[in-house]
């Protein structure tokens, strides 16, 4: 067994204080390469570096980590089977996943965002290829840091406990310390959509298939087209659970084929999806060109192709998500006279899609995401309030 622990954290942490990291990987590879990368960051500290789950679960309570980076497929215990133990001994944990590319890591890592994993990150195939292990590098510690930040809330005096994950939940929102101004909304556009595209990140998954297994109607009578931040297999799995959640054809788009009312499509992972005019027509567009916004598939790509097809005629929903991906296409939509709605906070896992969306002023709705598909089914209605 390898084990290597950092002291336990003091009972009187404060939000200045390093974020506790805990490495929980059977590869000793793996285990020093993220290692060496969180200890060169300023907020990051390694609490401990384990070679299996059941490690993890035996040393919990010593050494008291804020996020854990957990493997899936480990001797003695593996991740998925750690994930319930952990947090049942750590309610606030913050638990991410990670996995190689494969079909059956993407499903396992689906099932445990059910559990209350906060997020997944796949690992490269070898992180010899430096571009691999770059973006590899990036990802986690924005994970991290970004997911970390619930930490830091409840660190703060006075700060409100915040609530553990739920089994078939949601994760605890990522809550930001400092007072947000008011935000200013917008009237909603004029003309009746006729397309809904849709565009979110970190706890996307969960918040897509709730928000379409409400939107039958509306899926009845425009396309619905989607760009989650998500990479190859992972976007393959997710089409299926929207199909399930919506009993409607979901599938990942494909270069060339028609838009249709009637049906989902996904952008697969690692291609932007786009729209273009076919005649009378419409058509998926797949390119393999650089990222967007740091991510490949971007959402912007996909939301300011639909003004060149659809022009004002455009729903643009901005779910839960780190950074600000789709506040740019999101400022073009509106602008064309179309509308823009995005999750609030306290509903986000992550308010940094919606909230820059939100905080632009291009929203004519910020709303708690058990809201939204009503809304929306309303707009298509004609409402314009």
């Amino acid at each position: 067994m390898s084990v290597a622990l950092a002291s336990a954290a003091t009972p009187e942490t404060t939000r200045y204080e390093p974020l506790r990291v805990m490495i929980v990987d059977d590869s000793v590879v793996i285990r020093g390469l993220i290692s060496r990368w969180i200890e060169a960051e300023p907020d990051m500290v390694v609490a401990a570096s384990l070679r299996t789950g059941l490690d993890a679960v035996n040393h919990l309570e010593r050494v008291k980590p804020d996020v854990a980076l957990l493997d899936i497929e480990m001797p003695e215990l593996d991740g998925i089977s750690a994930l319930p133990q952990l947090l049942a001994k750590q309610r606030n944990l913050v638990v991410i996943m990670a996995s190689t590319l494969t079909r059956r890591n993407a499903e396992i890592s689906f099932k445990a965002l059910s559990l209350g994993a906060a997020d997944y990150i796949p690992k490269p195939e070898s992180t010899r290829e430096t571009s691999a292990a770059e973006i590899f590098r990036h990802d986690l510690l924005q994970k991290v840091r970004t997911l970390g930040a619930r930490v830091r809330r409840k660190a703060q005096p006075g700060a409100a406990p915040v609530a553990a994950p739920a089994v078939a939940r949601a994760p605890a929102p990522v809550h930001h310390a400092a007072a947000a101004a008011p935000i200013v909304k917008r009237a909603f556009g004029l003309t009746v959509p006729r397309v809904l595209v849709i565009g979110s990140s970190t706890g996307g998954p969960q918040a897509l298939m709730a928000l379409v297994s409400d939107l039958g109607p509306v899926i009845d009578r425009v396309p619905v087209l989607i760009t989650q931040h998500m990479p190859p297999t992972f976007t393959t799995i997710l089409a299926e659970h929207l199909a399930r959640a919506s009993n409607r054809p979901a599938r990942e788009a494909v270069d060339g084929e028609p838009v249709r009312a009637g049906r989902i499509y996904l952008a697969p992972g690692g291609r932007h999806m786009r729209v273009v005019k076919n005649g009378a027509g419409m058509d998926i567009a797949l390119d393999d060109g650089p990222a967007v916004n740091f991510c490949k598939p971007a959402v912007d790509p996909l939301f300011i192709s639909a003004i060149d097809v659809w022009q004002s005629a455009v729903l643009a929903v901005i779910l839960t998500g780190m950074g600000s991906d789709g506040m740019r296409g999101g400022k073009e939509i509106v602008a064309a006279g179309g509308s823009v709605i995005a999750q609030d906070e306290a509903s986000s896992v992550v308010w940094g899609m919606p909230g820059a969306a939100a905080n632009a002023g291009i929203c004519a709705a910020v709303l708690p995401l058990n809201q939204i598909a009503s809304k929306v089914a309303r707009v298509f209605a004609g409402e314009r309030s």
